[in-house]
């Protein structure tokens, strides 16, 4: 599903969300809108057919229900306004607002070419830190990261970033971002380009165990699976992220660069689901 700034018709974009859902699990109309508080199991079906229309008020509870949070909740109400505004004035604020904040919030997909931004694990972070660390030199971004690193290795970094045109630099010297996000597009490449990365990221994580409770949070569950509920668990993880991300772009500001890792995976290879598996000493009965 293409990101909501991509959207421009919000009945669209509820067909894709619930066409993605239906695709990975038993998703119905009526669990749609149970979730998004109406009473008619049938009427969000009507609105993606034009049947219905979806009023700004309740806007905001459809978009609760498929996971939107921060700026692309806001984008979808814009999406509703604009569809329904009764006056040209009204019409033009929504869509000049929703516009901006496509813009704001533009996320960049990474081709083939730059893949190379995943291999290191200096290219995410230095380009959240350098934007706001206005007039500081490598060797003061250096100090700044964790694990430390030399300011040879942020001169590099940065030079990498700016070929890449993920990173922009002004006449004053300072580093701004040129696009609110990044994303690696194609979910099937992720595994191949992003392994490095991962990698690095799950060895930062091990070694954060040893901070204070007050600067990490960490969980875990272990748990027996069908490919049936994987399947709708890797649906939520996708939501989440995508709220996370929301939740993070609603601030300008950065106090501190931080990673969060989202990992499923298995514990055990697949079991026979007629075999009949019984420990040693276990007695027949």
């Amino acid at each position: 599903m293409k990101e909501i700034v991509e959207y421009t018709d919000y009945r669209k974009f509820i067909q894709d969300y619930y066409d993605e859902r239906k695709r990975c699990s038993a998703f119905t109309w009526r669990d749609f809108a149970r979730d998004a508080g109406f009473t008619s199991a049938v009427y969000l079906k009507y609105v993606c057919e034009g049947k219905k229309n979806l009023s700004v008020n309740a806007a905001g509870s459809v978009a609760a229900a498929m996971g939107l949070a921060g700026y692309e909740q806001t984008y979808f109400v814009l999406m509703v306004s604009y569809a329904h505004a009764k006056s040209d004035k009204a019409k033009r604020a929504a869509f000049e607002e929703r516009c901006a904040l496509a813009h704001a919030h533009k996320v960049r997909v990474l081709g083939n070419e730059e893949f190379d931004y995943f291999k290191s694990w200096r290219n995410p972070v230095l380009r959240e830190l350098a934007p706001h660390m206005p007039g500081a030199r490598p060797l003061e971004m250096a100090r700044a990261c964790k694990p430390a690193i030399t300011a040879a290795e942020v001169s590099e970094t940065l030079d990498f970033l700016v070929r890449a045109k993920l990173l922009k630099k002004d006449r004053s010297g300072n580093y701004r971002q040129t696009d609110k996000s990044v994303s690696m597009g194609s979910v099937d490449a992720v595994p191949v380009a992003a392994r490095d990365m991962q990698r690095q990221m799950g060895e930062f994580a091990v070694k954060a165990l040893d901070l204070p409770l007050s600067e990490r949070d960490m969980s875990g569950l272990t748990m027996g699976l069908t490919r049936r509920a994987y399947d709708r668990i890797k649906k939520e993880l996708a939501v989440c992220r995508r709220r996370i991300v929301a939740i993070a772009a609603e601030d300008d500001e950065t106090e501190q660069v931080y990673r969060l890792n989202l990992q499923l995976f298995p514990l055990s290879e697949k079991l026979s689901a007629k075999k009949e598996y019984r420990f040693k000493g276990e007695e027949r009965k």
